[in-house]
């Protein structure tokens, strides 16, 4: 009878491959943190645990059922070695068994099959909500230093990772361990001294493991950062924006030519965990093997003396085999779970991080019980920096990605800049580019905190306000609009869901946008394409505006709104947003003249600090940068 330990043993073994780009650094031999598996249960698990316990049940019905047989052979090979009176009843009966064995270890299996999948499932679903929801949280630094590709790769290749862990590994380990526990213990109802001389060679099976399981590891761990790489490669270069910079500047084949160097990475990777595994389960094979030549070779000396009959040899040789599976996947069952648990602790890696920009406790709700918020704005003495962490990558979480958020000691953009926007003014911020006027507009919706000083809404200090009330009082439109890949009309819902279809048509006259809406193929059911491309950009910046237009807040911040529009499509939209803009406070920020000359307050922002103010007459008579942008620039918008 021959031996195939690798079929029980391999399950679960070999770790997935990914690229990386050359010259990434992946650290090696990384510590699993304590508590780990108790955080898994707490966190994750323990809704389950009913289901859970169900399913060890059905694993451990199945894995004792499959041991059964072995006993039942002994009584055919038996009764047909040593005929006796009532031997072809036995072996009737004895097939009987074995047909209603392999009947209840079927109907278990696909018990335990439907148990396993549904919690496997549900915990992806679990993964997966709470990593997309404490992502979308986080503030607005945290998107501009992290690749997209490695934020994808947590919700998909590490989420499903980790239910692997939960319902294969750990279930795997259950059945191997009972199933040990089973045939060994019948082993000894047969031969004790027979089941100590093959129990002998356990020691080596745990050498082996303990010699290739740490590089297991390190691989798999490897395997996963390079994958969430390719993720971020394929991002980049596959969205529309990337594919288009790739084409207009002839990088095709050189592009082509990066990933190939990738592509060899992962195929290095693949070829040394293939290796690696099979090697060892090719040592374990031969070590089975010898232990199965032991067991018929004695087995028959005894079978010849008499202390044995042939029927428990041929059983204990059955035995033997389904012993050493299990046998060879629990000697690197440590190799395994630490694998397995490698998945877990990515996905904690980002349920970890911190939201510095979040509800402090007591936070109060703008414009109180009845929701009446006035809309003025004060900065107070307002200092800021942004975060200075040179690694933008996710990879960074494998050196500590809290680096990314917790460093604010880059150089100051803006310096003691102090201003009051009263209820209903228009206040323009002009200047030359990179002065620090959309870093001012971003910190009116909290998008980042100030490093110095303090932003209020109608008397109360941003971060004291709850980020829902505050979010809906302040709508912003930015120079470069993002639309998603949906219709026109769900675009629009996106400010306000429960808008009706009138008063989305009204917010779109009122942004001119309209007509053109409806000269497309579906009208406001049309798709706009990845991040709008199928509308121009001042068709999308109108679109912006009406979408802003209908979430109706009290303040409302452009950022070159009208930077993209024609002048004739210009005029229509000022007109619009001056009967829109009445009664609310207004932050603009625009190089035209017509944006600004009838602004109630001008704030000239130059190297992070407000160097002039006031109207435009004014600031044309007091002569200073305002006049020389408004000769050198704003001049042009009227010839």
């Amino acid at each position: 009878m021959g031996m195939h330990p690798v079929m029980g043993g391999g399950r679960g073994m070999l770790p997935g491959t990914g690229l990386v780009r050359r010259g990434q650094e992946v650290p090696e031999g990384k510590k699993l943190p304590k508590g780990l598996v108790g955080r898994v249960w707490r966190e994750f698990a323990r809704p389950y645990r009913l289901r859970l316990f169900l399913l060890l049940g059905a694993i451990a019905a199945t894995s004792v059922l499959t041991v059964l047989p072995a006993r039942l052979i002994e009584v055919i090979v038996d009764a047909i070695s040593q005929p006796a009176p009532g031997a072809a009843t036995a072996i009737n009966l004895a097939a009987l068994g074995l047909i209603g064995v392999a009947l209840a270890a079927g109907g278990f299996s696909l018990w335990q099959r439907y148990l396993s999948a549904w919690i496997g499932e549900e915990l992806i679903f679990d993964l997966r909500r709470a990593l997309f929801d404490h992502v979308q949280r986080m503030p607005l630094a945290f998107f501009t230093r992290t690749q997209t590709g490695a934020l994808i790769s947590r919700l998909n290749n590490d989420v499903i990772g980790a239910q692997r862990a939960l319902t294969g590994t750990f279930g795997t380990l259950a059945a191997n361990v009972v199933q040990v526990v089973a045939a060994v213990g019948l082993m000894v109802s047969i031969s004790w001294l027979l089941t100590l001389i093959v129990l002998s060679v356990l020691p080596l099976f745990v050498f082996l493991a303990k010699g290739v399981g740490r590089r297991l590891q390190e691989l798999t761990r490897e395997g996963m950062q390079l994958n969430a790489e390719m993720n971020t490669v394929m991002t980049e270069r596959f969205n529309v924006a990337g594919a288009a910079v790739a084409k207009l500047f002839g990088r095709p084949a050189d592009e082509v030519e990066e990933f190939s160097r990738s592509a060899r990475g992962v195929a290095d990777v693949g070829v040394r965990s293939a290796v690696v595994g099979r090697l060892f389960f090719t040592i374990l094979s031969l070590l089975a093997a010898a232990g199965t030549a032991v067991v018929y070779w004695l087995g028959g000396r005894f079978a010849l003396d008499g202390s044995m009959s042939a029927g428990q040899v041929v059983a204990f040789g059955v035995l033997v085999t389904q012993a050493y599976q299990p046998l060879s996947a629990l000697t690197n069952a440590p190799v395994e779970v630490l694998t397995a648990l490698v998945s877990f602790d990515r996905v904690f890696e980002i349920l970890d991080l911190p939201h510095p920009i979040a509800d402090r406790p007591g936070a109060v709700r703008l414009g109180g019980e009845d929701g009446r918020v006035r809309g003025e704005v004060v900065f107070d003495d307002v200092t800021f920096a942004y975060p200075s962490a040179a690694d933008s990558s996710l990879a960074s979480l494998e050196r500590g990605f809290g680096e990314v958020l917790d460093a604010t000691t880059g150089p100051p953009v803006l310096r003691g800049v102090s201003f009051v926007a009263e209820p209903g003014q228009t206040v323009a911020l002009v200047g030359p580019s990179g002065a620090g006027k959309t870093t001012i507009c971003n910190l009116v919706p909290r998008l980042y905190d100030v490093t110095g000083g303090a932003v209020r809404i109608d008397g109360i200090d941003v971060r004291d306000l709850t980020l829902e009330s505050l979010t809906a009082a302040v709508g912003v439109v930015t120079q470069d609009p993002h639309l998603f890949h949906d219709t026109v009309r769900a675009n629009l819902r996106y400010a306000r869901p429960s808008a009706t279809d009138e008063e989305i048509i009204a917010a779109c006259r009122a942004a001119q946008i309209h007509d053109v809406i409806m000269a497309l193929p579906d009208g406001y059911d049309t798709i706009v394409g990845e991040r709008g491309y199928r509308l121009s950009g001042g068709e999308k910046q109108r679109l912006s505006i009406a979408r802003v237009l209908l979430k109706d807040p009290a303040i409302i911040v452009l950022d070159e709104a009208t930077a993209h529009l024609d002048s004739e499509s210009e005029a229509a939209v000022q007109q619009a947003l001056r009967t829109a803009l009445a009664g609310r406070t207004s932050l603009v920020i625009a190089h035209r003249l017509s944006t600004i000359a009838g602004a109630d307050q001008i704030l000239v922002v130059d190297g992070g600090r407000i160097v002039q103010r006031g109207t435009h007459d004014e600031l044309i008579r007091a002569e200073g940068l305002y006049a020389d942008l408004y000769r050198t620039q704003f001049a042009r918008a009227t010839t």
